[in-house]
């Protein structure tokens, strides 16, 4: 059988259906580029926001059109929460929870419940337009924290933890896939460890890779800032740990972070940042920034965009409030015009640019390793490459080779735009 995988949202659904993918391969059967090549399309739906729900549907009527033949499984937050709305999409052949998740690829093929033999295998990468240079490893699933605008945390359920010799198995079947790179995914990173009897945390777990595997790097996807082992800074020092940190901010205002029940106040969330600026020299951190939450007046949102100016962000996803049925911030008063909130928007999005193309530039005429994931032809009729930096900053070279997945000394020169132009050292 042939499969084709799709995914929308965040990097824990990439990591799902790279862990399908590998599934199938273990099965016997083939992971497909294209939706015309497949006989099953798996699609991993997203409800994070109003727009991303839409681009779930869109997906899966875009799969349809492309392939009237083949069968459609969805999973993911969307599906999750709108199962009739989901099942009613055109080629749609089952939903599968995300509880159940795990097992949809031994289920849909009629195998045994076995967790993917990671010690057998060398991991592969998804063709066609989920392929990734990194691989995402899912270590926790699920939060125990109710921010009121959130629906993933009502779809995904609690915190669970994976345990540590499983991840390890994965990141070294990666490693022996060639990956360089993983990022270690989940809903709330900082919780991992919380559910499980033994005394372990993320520290613990980032340890255990670096004595027991590999792997060139490792990467954090989003942290949240509460519960944050101790030593997880010192830990950043090694050479092998990525120095970026995205740690959810959503507002600079106490009383915005009231109502959106974050359990914490940008005091203590600009103490946790200095904390990891003063241990981790250039380190990136980058963060999250929710605009137009129902109640936020413009003395709120001033206050909070004079703290995400004095914050100095690397980056940052900028999103407008989307009311979301099913959370406690949908039924809260005074929502916020959409023209309104697009402004802000825009406003934040100028602020943090500022502020990261400060970062960057404060690299230049230094040498860094980059990670080369995106190669093209380029007009010298060599290769054009693109990667990122340990601390997250894109860089743009020349090669007369192909270097895609290779990491490689390069002499930062210029800035072009966001990016920053660089003179490979071979």
């Amino acid at each position: 059988m042939k499969v084709f995988f799709d995914s929308i949202g965040c990097r824990l659904n990439q990591s799902e259906i790279e862990r399908m993918a590998y599934q199938v391969i273990q099965a016997g059967h083939e992971p497909v580029a294209t939706p015309e090549e497949c006989d099953l399309a798996v699609i991993n739906t997203c409800s994070v926001t109003a727009a991303a729900a839409s681009d779930s549907r869109s997906k899966v009527r875009r799969v349809h059109r492309r392939n009237q033949e083949a069968q459609i499984v969805l999973t993911g937050c969307w599906s999750e929460l709108e199962h009739d709305a989901a099942s009613a999409l055109p080629g749609v052949i089952q939903v599968v929870t995300n509880t159940e998740k795990d097992t949809l690829i031994p289920f849909v093929l009629g195998l045994p419940e076995l967790e993917p033999s990671w010690d057998v295998l060398e991991r592969r990468s998804i063709p066609g337009i989920r392929r990734r240079t990194r691989a995402f490893i899912k270590i926790q699933d699920g939060c125990d924290n109710h921010c009121t605008y959130c629906l993933p945390t009502i779809a995904r359920g609690a915190s669970r933890s994976r345990p540590i010799d499983t991840i390890v198995a994965e990141i070294r079947s990666a490693v022996r896939g060639g990956v360089k790179e993983v990022v270690l995914t989940g809903s709330q990173l900082s919780a991992y460890g919380f559910d499980q009897p033994e005394d372990i945390d993320l520290t613990t777990l980032i340890r255990s890779i670096l004595d027991q595997t590999k792997i060139s790097r490792i990467r954090l996807s989003s942290l949240e800032p509460w519960g944050l082992p101790k030593d997880l800074f010192a830990l950043l020092r090694d050479a092998r740990v990525c120095r970026q940190l995205h740690i959810p901010l959503q507002s600079g205002c106490n009383d915005t972070l009231r109502r959106m029940g974050r359990p914490i106040c940008s005091d203590v969330f600009a103490d946790i940042v200095s904390e990891a600026r003063e241990t981790i020299p250039g380190l990136a951190v980058t963060t999250d920034i929710l605009v137009g939450f129902p109640g936020e007046t413009e003395k709120e949102f001033d206050v909070s965009l004079a703290f995400i100016e004095n914050m100095r962000f690397a980056g940052a996803h900028v999103f407008m409030y989307s009311p979301r049925r099913g959370t406690a911030a949908f039924h809260l008063p005074n929502h916020i015009p959409t023209q309104v909130a697009r402004h802000r928007s825009l406003t934040v999005r100028k602020i943090v640019g500022e502020s990261g193309h400060t970062f960057r530039t404060g690299f230049l005429g230094t040498t860094m390793p980059v990670l080369w994931e995106k190669v093209g032809p380029s007009e010298t009729n060599g290769w054009a490459l693109s990667g990122l930096t340990d601390n997250y900053i894109r860089v743009r070279s020349d090669s007369s080779k192909d270097l895609q997945n290779h990491i490689s000394l390069v002499h930062l020169l210029e800035m072009e735009g966001e990016t920053v132009r660089g003179k490979l050292l071979l």
